[in-house]
């Protein structure tokens, strides 16, 4: 990585080269300028992390430069040069967005702990922004969508532990997107340049399973013509996905427990242990505590899975993500089948929002992908539904599901909008259902804005 680049400005020569030397002897690039005009153009250099400038200066001061290298550079921090009688000055230009400032005559090693913590500050943002255009791109292309307050939650969550190299433990019912989650997590981590490798621990019986997991030496059984590599060795440098671990058998529960603890496997027929350097992401629908109480699972690998825990929210805790998971599904499967489909008619969206969805998100993106494929028109209506759709058990009307921890304003203004939407938008009918009056319902829809008052009028 090259050396991180301070811009300096100060029109007095002698502190601009003093500076200039200090910071190249502590192996950083100094670009020192002597007035505003000339930091402006070296300030485009995208190299340039701290803007180092002093405060009074002859024609564009360093306040002024502030505001413009805000304006063209917002992700470069800026300090402060200042003599002690214009401090003031300079903890004002702080609210504009300065960093730190320091006082003249400066002092070396305040002036190295600034500049670093600035870089850091610097560094931080940037991985925050790449961060989050990862996670962008990554919700584009797969079903991580949703603005829901338990949608939310999780991606908070997910994002938290993402960079770490902890063991994640994701739950939720089937159906919820663990194997997207834990391709996030990959994707968002240090090791997302390594292999993605998932396994789904239900799909083989258990002698089956140790040989995929762990590999499998030459003449290990009947049909082992050749020393082949488990899932863990595959997934060397990257991220191991367990997928449905819960129905691990016990004896491969106490091998997983080693490789877990040692960072080390042994193939099947093999006596030479391998080291082993996997990130694990481990998924179930099933309750490990309880698998724990009744002696299927083991408790010591319970909690060397459960270092972090998040918790996918289902479809129906989520139900104002419906539309938004409809629309993303029908864009990609009508490119992917090459139809002209621009949308669901009105009956066709309250059909989607009404039903339970006990199959989660996976139900609903195959029920969009049946109903592009069958789509006559351009328009997706209720007939072209599936029936267990059409038909089904409602899970929207006469409750709201809200989880525990939403905060009492959100809680309030889910609760009102699921009431305008079961009376059609009627404010009157809704002010009776909620035992308010029609003008307090007026106001909390002008305090949510326009958008949402449409929103629920039209639903």
């Amino acid at each position: 990585m090259p050396p991180a680049t301070v811009l300096v400005v100060d029109d007095d020569r002698a502190n601009l080269e003093s500076v200039a030397r200090i910071l190249q002897h502590e192996g950083w690039t100094p670009l020192p300028a002597s007035d505003g005009t000339a930091a402006l153009e070296l300030l485009r250099r995208p190299e340039v992390a701290v803007l180092l400038t002093d405060l009074m200066m002859p024609g564009m001061d360093g306040q002024e430069l502030l505001a413009t290298a805000r304006a063209l550079r917002p992700d470069v921090e800026v300090v402060l040069m200042t003599a002690y009688g214009t401090v003031e000055a300079a903890v004002s230009a702080m609210k504009d967005g300065a960093y730190d400032f320091l006082t003249k005559p400066l002092k070396r090693h305040v002036l190295l702990k600034t500049v670093e913590k600035a870089l850091e500050r610097h560094a931080l943002r940037a991985e925050n922004q790449e961060l989050k255009a990862r996670l962008a791109d990554l919700g584009a292309q797969r079903s991580l969508v949703g603005q829901s307050p338990a949608f939310r939650s999780f991606l908070d969550t997910l994002k938290q532990a993402a960079p770490s190299t902890a063991t994640v433990l994701l739950l939720g019912e089937s159906g919820t997107g663990k194997e997207l989650a834990a391709r996030a997590l990959h994707e968002l981590s240090g090791r997302a340049a390594g292999p993605f490798v998932a396994v789904n621990c239900g799909a083989f019986p258990e002698t089956l399973l140790e040989a995929e997991l762990f590999g499998v030496e030459k003449g290990a059984f009947t049909g082992a013509t050749a020393r082949r590599p488990g899932r863990f060795e595959r997934a060397s440098d990257g991220t191991l996905f367990l997928d449905e671990v819960g129905e691990m058998p016990v004896g491969a529960q106490v091998k997983l427990l080693r490789a877990l603890q040692e960072g080390e496997i042994e193939r099947l027929g093999g006596t030479q242990t391998v080291k082993v350097d996997v990130r694990l992401v481990a998924a179930t629908s099933k309750d490990l505590g309880r698998e724990v109480a009744e002696g299927r699972f083991r408790e010591d690998l319970y909690y060397r899975l459960n270092v972090v825990e998040i918790r996918l929210p289902p479809l129906s805790w989520r139900r104002e993500d419906i539309p938004l998971l409809a629309d993303h599904f029908l864009r990609r499967f009508a490119v992917k089948n090459a139809k002209t489909v621009r949308g669901f008619s009105p009956e066709a969206l309250a059909a989607l929002e009404d039903y339970a969805w006990p199959g989660n998100v996976r139900e609903l993106e195959h029920a969009v992908e049946r109903a592009v494929v069958l789509a006559r028109g351009e328009v997706l209506d209720v007939g072209d539904l599936p029936d267990t759709v059409r038909k089904g058990p409602r899970g929207a009307a006469g409750h709201v599901v809200i989880p525990i921890g939403t905060p009492l304003e959100e809680v309030e203004r889910r609760v009102l909008h699921e009431t305008l939407r079961h009376t059609g938008g009627d404010k009157s009918m809704a002010a009776r259902l909620l035992g308010i009056a029609t003008r307090t319902i007026y106001r909390k829809l002008e305090r949510d804005g326009p958008r949402r008052e449409d929103d629920a009028s039209e639903s």
